[in-house]
Parts: C-alpha cells; sequence; structure tokens
C-alpha cells in the first residue's frame, strides 16, 4: 500500500500512512477547539481553527521534508526548521489580532485570537507526530474556555 502511495503521491521521508494520518488528525482536533468557539457565536469558530490546524501541520510536515532533504551525509542540516514555527506563529498572530476588538469601552474577542494561536500550535504538534501533546493540548482547552469562564465574568469573551 505504501508503495502505491509513494508512487501515486510522490515519495516522501514519512510514510504516506503517517503523513495521511497527521493531515486528519489535525483539523479534527482543531475543530473541537473551533466547536466552542462556533457555540459561542464567536467570530472565528469551526472552519478557521480547522484550517489553522491543517495550515500548521502542513507547514510543519513540508519542514520536515525539506529538512531531510537538506540534510548532508553528516547529519549537518542546512535549514531552521524552527523558523517554520515563527512562520506560523506571526501569521497566526495576524490572523488573531483581526479577531479582537475594542467596543464602547471593552475588548473583544481575546479567548478567540487565543484559540486560534493555540489551533496552530495544535496542528504544528500533529505535524511533528506528537499526538500525545496536540490531544492533551485540545482537552486543556476545552477546561480553560469551558470551565474557566464562569468563575470569571467580565474579564474575556464568552
Amino acid at each position: 500500500m505504501e508503495e502505491l502511495l509513494s508512487r501515486a503521491l510522490g515519495a516522501t521521508d514519512l510514510t504516506w500512512s503517517a503523513t495521511i494520518l497527521r493531515l486528519l488528525v489535525a483539523p479534527g482536533l482543531c475543530a473541537v477547539i473551533g466547536f466552542e468557539r462556533e457555540r459561542k457565536q464567536r467570530p472565528a469558530g469551526l472552519r478557521t481553527h480547522m484550517l489553522i490546524g491543517l495550515a500548521a501541520c502542513v507547514y510543519c510536515l513540508l519542514t520536515l521534508e525539506l529538512t531531510a532533504r537538506f540534510d548532508d551525509p553528516e547529519g549537518h542540516v542546512k535549514l531552521d526548521p524552527i523558523r517554520v514555527v515563527e512562520a506560523v506563529t506571526s501569521g497566526v498572530a495576524f490572523l488573531a489580532a483581526g479577531t479582537i476588538i475594542f467596543t464602547r469601552g471593552e475588548v473583544q474577542g481575546v479567548t478567540t485570537g487565543a484559540s486560534m494561536w493555540l489551533a496552530a500550535s495544535v496542528g504544528l504538534a500533529v505535524g511533528l507526530g506528537l499526538f500525545g501533546i496536540a490531544i492533551m493540548t485540545t482537552v486543556l482547552a476545552l477546561a480553560i474556555m469551558g470551565l474557566l469562564q464562569y468563575s470569571v465574568r467580565g474579564a474575556d469573551d464568552p
């Protein structure tokens, strides 16, 4: 099966099974975070969070692939893989900033912006194959957004 996928889709450093699994898990976990925002009718909901997680995962997979391709025989990497994390972080920060508004003396959308930033980290974790970190992060995000909203009223968006 792997050989057939490699012939059809191109050879990669990771197996195609691992790649496909990561590409499915990242938006799946981010959907859980996005659903919480969607349920509360926030500006960035289910689809936005899923797309952010998927994009972060793809950037991570591309970085892993580039690192493998440009690794020399002595094991010296000719690329700086941390740059992808920086690029994803700054790109998502730009999107998240767009959800934060100031009206009538109140700041709204901070939690939505933070959840978008968090969705990108989940996507990066899945892209790296760190499913445990991604799942634990998703569970903690839901606990923080769901349970703590009732104890801290007025400090953030619902």
